[in-house]
């Protein structure tokens, strides 16, 4: 490789210089480079030459753009059968978001600087810190896959992401979204009893189902007969039903797992079996399909919350979610036995949640685990240390 300073003059009689990096690639083909600085040509020979030296240069010429990168990682996204709303979110990241704004951005002039300067637009035009994660995780995902393809040498925004602190913007989206709270976010113990009073009809079963498992929506929509365990008092969960009522399989490893039922769940679905014949989804709709989440939440969780008075000050249900049913589920199995609760450790919370690291599990729910530093064991302490 060589630097030289070259000097020309205009059509129009200026008078200009620039500094070009000149050197063939590992495949052999000859390459120029022109920067303004010395400096930055300096720079890329450094970066170039051992790139070359270990055969993973990709030159500005030979480079692809952002947005066809994205358009090879949406096909391999197809290719590999992924879920269709997995795919789908996919597609939004990159149609309104990525493109719009580095599409044309080639990938072997992606830096650092620039996938900062992306990530701060993205912010500065509106979107959340939660969307901000994801799109940057997509943006990570297709220079990876591009990586493989052979078409660019570094991926910038990994290299991004490394130099801060390990959990920074996670930890950072949950200041944003701020603790789940008792009442608001999270029935309390005398709501959820309301609730279950209030229950009737064909959504009792799958309302009780998940007060008392913690099973996600889409879990409770794909869940089969085959995996409803009387016997062992247990509930298999092996498959999900997504936004489109396709089912597939959990979105990780730890979702499938197996969780216990309680007494008035296992009569409930006993119950429920000999009404409905107990084939195909326990809780599928009329024709034995996927029942909808919408049809879920208006006509199983809202009117039985009206019917016992949960409501707000306009008169509607004060949780619209079956998330709420959830967190429920997660505050019961963390609070102590004296409050009702089963005092689970915070190991076997995230088994039950089904959560990919116990770090989801305390990022969400860590507040609520018994602290032991309350006054009364405080002074139970001071007391056995002073005797």
């Amino acid at each position: 490789m060589s630097i030289r300073k070259r000097k020309w003059t205009t059509g129009q009689g200026v008078k200009k210089e620039a500094w070009v990096v000149d050197y063939v690639d590992q495949k052999g083909k000859r390459h120029l480079r022109t920067f303004a600085r010395k400096k930055d040509a300096d720079a890329y020979e450094a970066t170039a030459s051992v790139e070359v030296r270990e055969g993973i240069h990709t030159a500005a010429s030979d480079s692809v753009t952002v947005a066809e990168a994205a358009s090879d990682w949406l096909q391999g996204a197809d290719e590999l059968g992924l879920e269709r709303a997995t795919r789908e979110q996919y597609r939004q990241h990159v149609d309104r978001h990525i493109v719009p704004f580095i599409g044309r951005v080639k990938l072997a002039q992606l830096g650092v600087p620039t996938a900062r300067e992306f990530e701060s637009r993205l912010r500065s035009e509106g979107r959340s810190e939660a969307m901000v994660r994801k799109v940057v995780g997509s943006l990570g995902s297709i220079v990876a896959d591009a990586q493989e393809r052979g078409k660019v040498s570094r991926n910038v925004v990994r290299e991004m992401r490394s130099r801060r602190k390990p959990g920074k913007d996670r930890r950072a989206v949950a200041r944003k979204r701020g603790k789940l709270k008792v009442g608001v976010d999270i029935p309390t113990r005398e709501e959820i009893k309301s609730i279950v009073g209030a229950l009737q009809g064909r959504w009792r079963p799958l309302i009780l189902t998940a007060i008392f498992t913690g099973l996600r929506a889409s879990e409770l929509r794909g869940l089969r007969w085959e995996n409803v365990d009387f016997v062992k008092s247990q509930i298999h969960v092996r498959e999900r039903a997504d936004r489109y009522n396709e089912i597939g399989s959990p979105k990780s490893e730890a979702g499938e797992r197996t969780v216990p039922m309680t007494p008035i769940v296992i009569n409930a679905l006993k119950e429920w079996k000999l009404a409905t014949g107990g084939k195909g989804l326990v809780f599928g709709n009329g024709k034995g399909n996927v029942e909808s989440l919408a049809n879920i939440i208006n006509r199983g969780l809202v009117p039985p919350q009206v019917a016992a008075g949960l409501t707000n000050k306009q008169g509607r249900a004060r949780y619209t979610g079956m998330h709420a049913l959830r967190h429920f589920h997660a505050s019961w199995c963390i609070n102590p036995k004296s409050a009702g609760g089963l005092e689970l450790t915070p190991k076997v919370v995230q088994e039950r949640m089904g959560h990919s690291t116990i770090t989801m599990t305390m990022d969400v729910y860590g507040h609520l685990f018994p602290r032991g530093d309350d006054s009364e064991e405080l002074a139970a302490a001071e007391r056995s240390l002073l005797a």
